[in-house]
């Protein structure tokens, strides 16, 4: 559970701003178009996070590093809360998204912590956490910022991963690290551990596609929901959530269907209910029930993928698993860098439609990868996905 709460507190971070972009963009006098920048920089900064700070829970001791970058999280979120421009909020929220990738220093730990036969329902579980941090973050910052306004987000933030970082000093168990080797090696051997993995290649390309999606729905959502269609708040952008939690919560259910059938059943589905979601919000583009049961459902199946290929990479190499996983998940944000920022250009000039027509084409070309094999195959040891 220490796991599972630490995992979501971290990544938190990186979504607080989306559905408070009006109220930003109000209080700073930016263009829609500027603001929808906070989010795509923001996942920026944490696909860079992904690919170049968490590999190093393979070089350092691993609950030092979390207690390190859960103490510099805090100070950029300070500087968040009392941000005098709109520069300064968006110089911020990158470091935010860097650091940002905290949350995924916790998946290999599960994974040392698991044996292979519950591997996969063990990261389910801390899968569960990280997700629930990614959409819950949204409805707690909806429901404040109408409150209290958006800068009460950060500073409410900053107290929550500095409370949780006590917790893991004091009793988070210590992992040693696995490589003897300086950082310049340490990068290197991404690229090593890509060339060499064909089934790796395969779980990049394929949760890019399906985490695009996440990032063009969530990162306009706001935006659309305060709109003439729907002329809703902030708060009730952030209660989209609580919808998408409900999909988060089914991780470990798709644990256990990898670890009995294999990963590449669940990642198959997940990608069928990305397309299924999309093609219902577009079918019925103002109805909001649709758009509430289309956000569960294309939530369900991104967190499926995400699950079933967190067991793959693990898989791997036991010695690699948090270069691995940061492989993996710097993959997935720009899937979601690239889906808000191909999101954000279908907005400004297709509305709604386009932003859904973005999504289901990416959906089903993760499905279409998904029953692809590998160009090259792996090694024998990396296991058949």
């Amino acid at each position: 559970m220490l796991l599972a709460i630490g995992s979501g507190v971290g990544v938190a971070s990186v979504y607080y701003n989306q559905p408070v972009l009006p109220l930003i963009a109000h209080s700073f006098g930016s263009s829609s178009k500027q603001t929808i920048l906070l989010p795509a920089l923001t996942q920026a900064g944490y696909a860079t996070g992904m690919l170049l700070l968490a590999p190093l829970g393979d070089f350092f001791e691993r609950k030092r590093l979390v207690l390190i970058k859960a103490s510099l999280l805090v100070a950029a979120l300070v500087v968040a809360a009392i941000a005098p421009t709109f520069a300064v909020l968006l110089s911020a929220s990158v470091v935010l998204g860097i650091l940002g990738s905290l949350g995924q220093d916790y998946v290999p730990m599960a994974a040392h912590l698991s044996t292979h036969q519950h591997r996969g329902h063990t990261i389910g579980i801390v899968t569960t956490g990280l997700l629930c941090g990614i959409l819950l973050s949204r409805t707690v910052s909806g429901i404040i910022g109408d409150a209290f306004g958006w800068r009460a987000i950060y500073g409410t933030a900053a107290a929550l991963v500095a409370l949780v970082n006590i917790a893991v000093w004091r009793w988070l168990p210590e992992q040693p690290s696995t490589l003897r080797s300086s950082y310049g090696n340490l990068l290197r051997s991404l690229w090593v551990l890509l060339i060499r993995h064909g089934s790796l290649r395969k779980a990049l390309l394929t949760q890019a596609l399906l985490a695009a999606p996440l990032g063009a729905f969530w990162s306009v959502l706001a935006v659309m929901l305060t709109g003439a269609t729907f002329n809703l708040g902030a708060s009730a952008a952030g209660m989209f959530g609580l919808a998408g939690a409900a999909g988060a919560l089914a991780a470990p259910l798709f644990g256990r269907l990898s670890d009995r059938r294999g990963p590449a059943v669940a990642i198959r589905i997940g990608a069928g209910l990305v397309c299924l979601a999309f093609a219902l919000m577009l079918l019925f583009p103002t109805s909001l029930p649709v758009l509430i049961a289309g956000t569960v459902l294309f939530d369900l199946g991104v967190m499926a993928g995400l699950v079933s290929h967190q067991t793959i990479v693990n898989s791997i190499d036991p010695e690699a698993r948090s270069r691995l996983n940061g492989l993996l998940m710097s993959a997935a944000m720009i899937g979601m860098t690239l889906g808000a920022t191909i999101g954000g250009v279908a907005w400004e000039w297709f509305g709604w439609t386009g932003v859904c027509l973005v999504c289901a084409v990416s959906g089903a070309l993760a499905l279409l990868r998904s029953i692809l094999p590998p160009a090259i195959p792996s090694s024998r040891k990396n296991g058949a996905q």
